[in-house]
């Protein structure tokens, strides 16, 4: 009596179906993820701009809101420099996408304020480039796997829109 040791054909082929219905379930939700994620960066960013705004206004004093792209992060401040979260208490108001694991995947790929990387509100909350001259037209651009978000700031008014 002769004994082989192995696996047959059906056992391999059980093991392959296994491992493929495990990929499809986890390729979605990693696509979600990266959803999701862009998501909530662009509602930060426009609930961060709508903040240095009104802060602009009810404070009476220039608010700034500072983009770098390479390093994925933000910053907001006034006359004196950087300004203290309101939240976080004892830490300054910067936000860094890349240091966020729950916002890590999404990239800031533009941000365009006349040409600056910066944009400015005054005490009636209108919006300037990092020249100090009126803000023609404010564009961030936000990109997470497939997905690409576009936050928008209107010259004059300073509305803040988000589409994509």
């Amino acid at each position: 009596m002769r004994q082989d040791s192995g696996f047959t054909i059906i056992e391999i082929l059980v093991v392959v179906v296994i491992i493929g219905i495990a990929a499809m379930m986890v390729v979605p939700m990693m696509s979600s993820a990266a959803s999701m994620q862009i998501r909530s960066a662009a509602n930060m960013i426009a609930a961060d701009l709508e903040y240095a705004k009104s802060m602009a206004i009810s404070r009476q004093k220039i608010y700034v809101v500072v983009f770098n792209a390479s390093a994925e992060s933000y910053q907001i401040e006034d006359p004196n420099g950087i300004i203290s979260h309101p939240v976080k208490k004892g830490f300054q108001y910067v936000v860094n996408f890349s240091n966020d694991s729950r916002l890590d995947k999404v990239d800031i790929t533009n941000v365009d304020f006349d040409t600056t990387s910066e944009i400015k509100f005054d005490y009636l909350g209108s919006p300037y480039n990092g020249n100090d001259t009126d803000l023609a037209s404010g564009v961030i651009t936000l990109q997470a796997g497939g997905t690409s978000i576009t936050i928008t700031v209107e010259s004059v008014t300073g509305f803040i829109s988000i589409s994509g």
